[in-house]
């Protein structure tokens, strides 16, 4: 199966079963990937090497990143060996090469999670916002009624108080100034 390797030299091996492997093993990871696999389903080898913040979206020491390495070391051995007949330079290269390969995997990495956005509902993120009344909220205090407030394009239905002299009716267009026990606290606008 591997017979064009017989008559090669050493060094050519090396970097043809380093190129040949970790394509394997890239395309095993890139499939998995897209079928929607994940690291639970298999034992998770990756280790953060960074270990004052482990929820960092990229982790330097992990299998990924040894595949990545290993990928641009082997093909840039292939690819170069009859070109560069320095073995030293070779080397060099196919180094420098897997470690633009981690970078760039990196700078994916840091796009990607660019993209993303955290619509997580918090109720103390709603001091300052206006919505409008839904049930009557009775004045000064002295009950509850609700509010109708729009976050990240969501509706939400929250209890609410005033410390207004007059009850807010039903349409009445408010601001929240306080929360108070999971309780928005509005005033009329």
């Amino acid at each position: 199966m591997l017979d064009f390797l017989e008559g090669m030299d050493q060094l050519q091996k090396i970097f043809w079963y380093i190129a040949l492997i970790t394509s394997l093993i890239f395309l095993v990871q890139t499939v998995l990937t897209f079928t929607g696999s994940h690291s639970a389903d298999v034992a998770n080898t990756d280790f953060d090497g960074d270990l004052n913040h482990a929820d960092a979206p990229f982790q330097l020491f992990s299998l990924r990143n040894l595949i990545n390495f290993l990928l641009g070391f082997g093909w840039t051995g292939v690819a170069f060996f009859e070109t560069i007949t320095n073995k030293m330079i070779l080397v060099a290269l196919a180094f420098a090469v897997g470690v633009a390969f981690v970078f760039i995997f990196f700078i994916l990495i840091v796009q990607i999670m660019k993209l993303t956005e955290d619509n997580t509902f918090n109720i103390h993120n709603l001091t300052g916002k206006s919505g409008e009344v839904y049930l009557n909220i009775p004045a000064e205090m002295s009950g509850r009624g609700k509010i109708l407030i729009s976050v990240n394009g969501a509706n939400h239905e929250l209890q609410a108080m005033t410390r207004s002299e007059m009850p807010l009716l039903s349409s009445r267009l408010v601001k929240v100034v306080e929360i108070l026990d999971g309780v928005l606290i509005v005033t009329p606008i």
